[in-house]
Parts: C-alpha cells; sequence; structure tokens
C-alpha cells in the first residue's frame, strides 16, 4: 500500500510538474521577444483608444504573438496610463518593454531645423534627406497657397511663408501638414512683428523685400541697412541688384550651377532684378523674423549701396554715392587680392 501511495504521489508530483513547465514555456512563449517582419515598424495609437484596441493593432503589425501577450502586460499595469502618438518598434521586443514605451510616450519624431533663408527647393532637399518626407511631394504641397491666402491672396506658392525653424516631424507626416506647421508658425511670427493688419499688397511686398534682406547678409544688426537700401532704391526707381534674385530665376528655370554667369544677369525673368527695376514678383526665400522686422522697420539713411568686407566677418561697406561705392568695391577686390 505505502508502495502505491508513494508511485501516485510521483505521478501526481510529474503531472503538475510537467503542467507548470508547460505553463512556463507557453508564458515564454507569448511573453517572450518576438520577432516583427521588418527591421522597424511604426504604428500609430490614436487618443481615447482602449488597450483591446491596442493589442489588437500590435498584433496585426505582427510586434506580439498575440493580443493576449499585451493585455497581460496592461493587467499588470491597469493604473498606467497610455499615450497616444507615432511609435517606432525594432525587431524582438517583449510586449512589457512595447507597454513601457507607450506608457512613458516614447513616441517616435526627426526634429528637423529649417534655416533662415532656405527656398523651397533648399528646403524639399533637407527633407529628403533627414525626414520621410520626399521632395517632390513637398514642392507640390507648398506650391498650394491656400493656408496664406488669408494674409497674401496673390501669393502665387508658398515662398516666403514657410518660416524657418526646428519642427518635429514623424514617419506618417505628410508634405501637406507640414506645409501647414511652416505656414502657422509664419502666422503667429508675422503677428506679433505686425498685430495691426496690413493691406495683402502690403504684406506680399514686406515679405519680398525681407526675402532680399535675409540672402543679402546673416548679419542680423545689418539687415535694417541692407532694408533701407532696398527701399531708398525703390524709391529712386533704381534697379535693385541683387544677386539672390538672379540665382532664384535661375533655379526657377532649371539652369542654376553654383555660378552666376552674364547671362543670368541679363536674363529677362521677372525674378532678375538686373533686367527689370521694383521687387520681384514674390520673395525668393523664406526671411526669419529679423529680416521681417527689417523689412517693416529699415532703418532711417540714405544709403544706396553696399558691397561686401574683406575681412572675412560677413559684413557690408554701405555708402550713399556711386563714387564712394566705387572706392570701396576697389578696396574689396584690392584686398582680396593680397
Amino acid at each position: 500500500m505505502a508502495s502505491r501511495s508513494g508511485a501516485r504521489r510521483f505521478v501526481v508530483a510529474l503531472f503538475l510538474a510537467l503542467m507548470l513547465g508547460g505553463l512556463g514555456v507557453a508564458g515564454f512563449w507569448y511573453l517572450g521577444p518576438f520577432r516583427a517582419p521588418q527591421d522597424e515598424t511604426f504604428i500609430q495609437i490614436d487618443r481615447g483608444m482602449s488597450s483591446q484596441t491596442i493589442a489588437n493593432l500590435l498584433a496585426r503589425e505582427g510586434l506580439v504573438r498575440s493580443n493576449w501577450a499585451f493585455l497581460v502586460a496592461r493587467a499588470l499595469n491597469r493604473r498606467a496610463r497610455l499615450q497616444a502618438g507615432e511609435y517606432r518598434f525594432g525587431p524582438e521586443q517583449t510586449p512589457f518593454a512595447i507597454f513601457d514605451k507607450i506608457r512613458r510616450g516614447q513616441v517616435y519624431f526627426v526634429v528637423v531645423t529649417i534655416p533662415e533663408g532656405s527656398n523651397m527647393f533648399d528646403i524639399a532637399g533637407i527633407l529628403e534627406k533627414e525626414t520621410s518626407v520626399k521632395a517632390i511631394d513637398f514642392l507640390k504641397a507648398a506650391a498650394d497657397p491656400t493656408s496664406v491666402h488669408d494674409l497674401d491672396p496673390s501669393a502665387p506658392d508658398l515662398e516666403g511663408y514657410l518660416f524657418p525653424s526646428t519642427y518635429q516631424v514623424t514617419h506618417s507626416t505628410t508634405a501637406a501638414q507640414l506645409c501647414h506647421m511652416m505656414t502657422n508658425e509664419f502666422h503667429k511670427e508675422w503677428h506679433t512683428l505686425q498685430p495691426d493688419p496690413l493691406p495683402p499688397a502690403e504684406v506680399h511686398r514686406f515679405v519680398t523685400l525681407a526675402s532680399l534682406v535675409e540672402k543679402e547678409t546673416g548679419l542680423g544688426a545689418e539687415r535694417p541697412m541692407v532694408a533701407s537700401v532696398f527701399t531708398n532704391r525703390l524709391r529712386l526707381n533704381m534697379p535693385l541688384q541683387c544677386d539672390p534674385t538672379t540665382v532664384y530665376a535661375a533655379l526657377l528655370e532649371n539652369r542654376y550651377n553654383g555660378v552666376i554667369h552674364k547671362s543670368d544677369l541679363a536674363s529677362t525673368n521677372p525674378y532678375n532684378t538686373y533686367a527689370h527695376t521694383g521687387l520681384p514678383p514674390g520673395p525668393i526665400a523664406n526671411p526669419g523674423k529679423l529680416s521681417l522686422q527689417a523689412a517693416l522697420h529699415p532703418a532711417d539713411d540714405s544709403y544706396l549701396y553696399f558691397v561686401a568686407r574683406a575681412d572675412g566677418s560677413g559684413g557690408h561697406h554701405f555708402t550713399s554715392t556711386l563714387a564712394e561705392h566705387e572706392k570701396a568695391v576697389a578696396d574689396f577686390r584690392r584686398a582680396s587680392h593680397q
């Protein structure tokens, strides 16, 4: 009898051990790392999405073996708040690691900085290189000026209104959404600088002027003086002779190769301010705050000319007469060849 009882206990113990072992294996199978079908997977968790819906989404995208695996992690952290956003997951992450990432709100985004003075083509190139937004898609979206028609109904595109700043771009951000982000930032800055409404033609004029100022100098202190040179020339009906407008004309015609040629200066393109008096038809770049401020409030002086200094400071020498300008140019050339 004793031997039978001992055998029975052994069988029961063996059965329990096998059952627990099986549960352990099953638990490891469900709750252990799972190889995703690709190196990285992006999912979007919307505000108000339930735990069950998130679990189903993770299972559908192949991030967990079963929605049950994520719900176990959720059950063990019932008070945790799951945060909305876009998330990037690599291969072989456990359900608990995935849950923790969502709990912490470790959303995915790329920080991209658009420098002051960048034109649409520059921005498209930056986005193509640093984000998932394609250059061709961005240029197509930037060709739609609807988002700035409240300020400038005559704007043919968004050039000048894509405010240079730092933006957070997710994997799912579209070119159109990014354009809206940038024009919204422009609206904020513009209304700070110019709280009183201006006629649309004046807005167009000031933004165009600011884009020229932005391209001519990188020194903030000089921008009101550059703005005054252009404003004085406009008043006297003198051609602005702004080299960056010639470059932009060549860009629009897909013929700019990094150098300004005599043929560029003679081009009849309406953006070429050597061939035409007045401002170009629209902005040639996207100005920052200081250039917009300078265009709205130019320095009060009589300067009509400026030429780069040869000291490498990035500054310019400003003059009021042609004779003074020619001397400054000669000084620059002489110093440059020493």
